[in-house]
């Protein structure tokens, strides 16, 4: 930021400096010249005149300053073809329209055209020589009638050349119009009200670059820039454009010096060799890439892509076989190419002669002639120093030497010069052609030819619009900017070691669309062993399933991949955060897409469900076969002791137990869910009510048969076993009526067990109402148990008490080790430990009850009377 403060200190000194040389004497009525400017020119009369700034020399030689004599004229040296045909495109640009009778019919327009020796200072003595003239002695009239020196500008080429030029020119609305200019700090129409140019501003440029970026993945990347408000500029505009596009970082970003600096050069290149990084933007001039390519050849640097800005694109002392090993491949930004016909045809007929006719002025022609044939005019033109060699007769002929003046296949920096030249011309023609009493002006007044302004000029200049030969077209935003488009250009290296600068594609923008990048890769050469476009990155992008975490202290282009957690997953590259699967989600193993949880609920398929069910099924089997024993011996003793009705409703109840547990597999629903333990809880309390009855009849038909307890019986008839056995089943029904009313069991999909599965099951929704359904039956079975306990020392040899004891004691502890493994088992394996429990305490009432007297019946028949139940004390065996 300090370059840039004090290169616009000493320009406004020079500025000063310049005015105070222009500050007339004032004698009367007329004005004299305090200074004279001996300035390289080219001149042609009309009846309005454009001026014209060209670099036609690039080197400047000051004079010595004395206080005692008068100083010497400073001196232009190093010839420029190329600027010298720049000044010539002008020449021709106004040559054919005063040829063309539909613009500017009537008009004759002139130019005046000066060399600003690449060099500040000359450059502002020839804007305020265009701006004020030249002339030694001039009235001042009150009228002030009559024509300004010029009425537009094109020039110049250098950003911080035409900042300065503007800076005063701009000051009395005088247009001008830059070819090459292409600092942003010119887009600002409040301090550079007047200012236009045909050249896309930097920031398109960089815009551009960022296009190319983000196209081959490039997203880290070093930058040098020049020392002046050319690259100063578009260090700011890149790093601000790069981090609000979110394509890249830089690895570095360094300033090169203006002046020779080996030792600042080597510890640039020193930097570039050491740097990550693969691609090097460069926003610089050829001297700066001269000296850095000398460096880079020393330090033998390769495997870099370079990245040229419009500056030195195109530059041929770039290409030669000493650099190609480095800056072989280089994709470069450069100005649009045209094509103007007939430009070659016009150069051809340059000749000093010329310069009697008004044609030309005598100087730039002249060193032109002078520089191509290596000869010299007599006497040497003022101020020139390029002399020497065979006198100049003015009758060499251009066809016979070789001179970059005539190659215009790759039209450029030109094509941008007629452009400009054009865009003054088409504005000065709509102004001309304004109707009176319809103009823009105050009072709808139209600009009078006699007086022309500047100012109105520029407002023409702002709504220009026209179209060229080549079919570009040419117009002005609010800014002063034109429509940007750039060609991209790539250095392809040939095999005797130059390179050839080829068209690989353009960039352009239009309207409200953000740049278009248009890109032919298959003409693309690289300069790699591959044959194949770079990788230049901070850290390889991260993969699907993990997301980028910054390394502290890096750039943002630096950082590590996390490996989503479970759950959680990211399905793009280079993801800033992992996304939480949705709730019946879970994350692949990749991590880098959801898929749907895994249900897990008792099956009818796997394996502890195949168990469970055919087990249910035995026992159920089993209960059918005994009932059907049952059935058929229901006549003997065996059978018809203690009530056979009983048993044959215990048969029952076990027989619908078994069944019930079915309810406990497959997945699980409403229906399923409320059943499953209604019918659990009413099959459980019918067995146990039955067996509780059963056991009250053993311990009253006991003491029915000691004297005077034939009474008890009446109470114990079939009539009430009945209806015991229907009212203690009935308290049950109606706690299940309650419980599902209340607080109805529910299937539910808990997620808290397992974190990528499903687990299907039965809410109980009334933890009261389940606690109760269990309470009571287990209140039944240890009555049953008390009772059949005080009863299993009976004198009958066979003592069904003792049956229902053990049975009893295999129920409880069934049940007493079921609720904690219900409540610490998770999912499926609760219902499983449920179905257990009911099937172990279903087998183990069916075995200890109907087990003893199965045997008998089938095995033992000789036990199966009367007399053998009924005898006392002995065993029959």
């Amino acid at each position: 930021m300090g370059a840039v403060v004090d290169t616009h200190l000493r320009l406004y000194v020079l500025i000063l400096f310049s005015s105070s040389v222009l500050l007339p004497v004032f004698s009367s009525f007329s004005c004299k010249l305090r200074k004279h400017f001996n300035l390289n020119s080219m001149h042609k009369t009309g009846d309005v005149v454009l001026g014209g700034l060209f670099e036609v020399h690039y080197s400047f030689i000051f004079p010595e300053l004395s206080f005692t004599s008068e100083p010497s004229q400073p001196r232009c040296e190093s010839f420029d073809i190329l600027g010298f045909r720049h000044a010539q495109t002008m020449a021709f640009a106004i040559y054919e329209i005063n040829r063309n009778p539909d613009l500017l019919p009537n008009v004759t327009l002139g130019y005046r055209v000066y060399d600003s020796c690449a060099t500040l200072g000359i450059s502002l003595r020839a804007s305020l020589s265009l701006a004020s003239g030249q002339e030694e002695q001039f009235q001042l009239y009150e009228t002030c009638v009559g024509a300004p020196p010029v009425l537009g500008i094109v020039g110049d080429s250098y950003s911080t050349f035409t900042i300065a030029m503007s800076s005063v020119i701009g000051l009395y609305k005088l247009p001008i119009v830059s070819y090459f200019a292409t600092c942003p700090c010119l887009t600002n129409r409040q301090r550079f009200p007047s200012f236009f140019r045909t050249i896309p501003s930097d920031t398109f440029q960089v815009r551009a670059m960022i296009q190319i970026l983000k196209h081959f993945g490039w997203t880290w990347v070093g930058l040098l820039v020049s020392n002046d408000d050319y690259g100063l500029h578009a260090a700011r505009t890149l790093q601000s454009d790069l981090s609000l596009s979110g394509g890249g970082c830089l690895a570095f970003s360094e300033v090169l010096p203006w002046a020779s600096d080996p030792p600042g050069y080597s510890r640039i290149v020193n930097l570039i060799k050491k740097s990550t990084a693969r691609v090097v933007i460069v926003f610089a001039h050829e001297i700066h890439m001269i000296q850095l390519m000398e460096e880079v050849g020393r330090q033998n640097v390769t495997g870099r892509q370079w990245m040229a800005s419009e500056a030195w694109t195109a530059v041929e002392v770039l290409r030669t076989p000493e650099f190609m090993p480095f800056l072989g491949g280089t994709l470069g930004i450069a100005v649009r190419r045209g094509e103007i016909p007939g430009l070659r045809d016009f150069l051809l007929q340059i000749s000093p002669n010329l310069q009697h006719n008004n044609s030309y002025g005598n100087n730039l022609v002249n060193q032109f002639w002078e520089h191509t044939f290596q000869c010299r005019f007599a006497p040497p033109p003022v101020g020139w120093v390029e002399t020497g060699g065979t006198l100049c007769t003015g009758k060499e002929d251009l066809k016979n030497v070789e001179t970059e003046l005539l190659n215009v296949s790759d039209l450029r920096p030109e094509y941008n010069i007629y452009k400009a030249v054009y865009a003054l011309a088409h504005a000065l023609d709509d102004m001309l052609r304004c109707v009176p009493g319809f103009g823009p002006f105050s009072g709808h007044r139209c600009a009078s030819f006699d007086r022309l302004e500047p100012w109105q000029l520029v407002h023409y200049l702002q709504k220009v619009s026209f179209t060229t030969s080549f079919g570009d077209q040419v117009s002005f935003d609010e800014n002063g900017d034109a429509l940007p488009i750039y060609d991209i250009m790539n250095w392809l290296r040939l095999p005797d070691g130059k390179a050839k600068v080829q068209n690989v594609g353009f960039v352009r923008k239009s309207g409200l669309k953000d740049e278009e990048l248009t890109l032919y890769e298959d003409k693309i050469f690289w300069n790699f062993e591959s044959k194949q476009p770079p990788r230049s990155v901070c850290s390889e992008s991260c993969p699907p399933g993990t997301r980028m975490a910054r390394k502290k202290g890096e750039p943002v282009c630096c950082f590590d991949c996390i490996p989503c957690s479970d759950g959680k997953i990211s399905n793009g590259t280079d993801s800033m955060e992992c996304i939480t699967c949705p709730d019946d989600f879970w994350s692949s193993p990749q991590h880098d897409h959801c898929v749907a949880k895994k249900t897990e609920f008792l099956s009818y398929s796997e394996p502890l469900g195949i168990c469970l069910t055919t087990t249910s099924l035995i026992g159920t089997f089993i209960c059918s076969v005994v009932l059907g024993i049952f059935t058929h011996y229901r006549s003997t003793p065996m059978v018809r002791a203690n009530n056979s009705e009983l048993s044959f409703l215990i048969l029952v109840s076990l027989k619908l137990c078994f069944l019930c547990s079915l309810l406990f597999i497959g997945q699980p629903r409403l229906w399923t869910c409320q059943l499953r333990h209604v019918a659990f809880g009413i099959s459980f309390v019918l067995c146990v009510s039955c067996i509780l009855v059963k056991t009250m009849v053993v311990l009253a038909v006991f003491k029915a048969s000691k004297p005077g307890g034939g009474a008890s019986l009446k109470w114990f008839g079939a009539v009430q076993q009945r209806g015991t056995v229907l009212v203690l089943t009935s308290v049950q029904a109606a706690i299940c009526t309650a419980w599902i009313v209340s607080a109805s069991p529910a299937p539910y999909k808990n997620t808290q067990y397992y974190n990528d599965k499903i687990v299907y099951e039965c809410v109980v929704g009334s933890t009261v109402g389940f606690s109760v359904l269990l309470g009571y039956i287990g209140l039944l079975a240890v009555l049953s148990f008390l009772l059949a306990f005080l009863a299993r020392n009976l004198p009958d040899n066979f003592n069904e008490a003792k049956l229902i004891t053990f049975s009893m004691l295999i129920f409880c502890a069934v049940w007493v080790a079921f609720v904690p493994a219900y409540v610490n088992s998770p999912g499926k394996y609760a219902d499983a430990v449920e179905v257990f429990a009911i099937l172990a305490s279903g087998f183990g009432l069916l075995m200890a009850l109907f087990g003893p007297k199965c045997y008998i019946i089938l095995l033992r028949p000789e036990r199966n009377t009367k007399k053998a139940i009924m005898a006392r004390g002995n065993t029959i065996h």
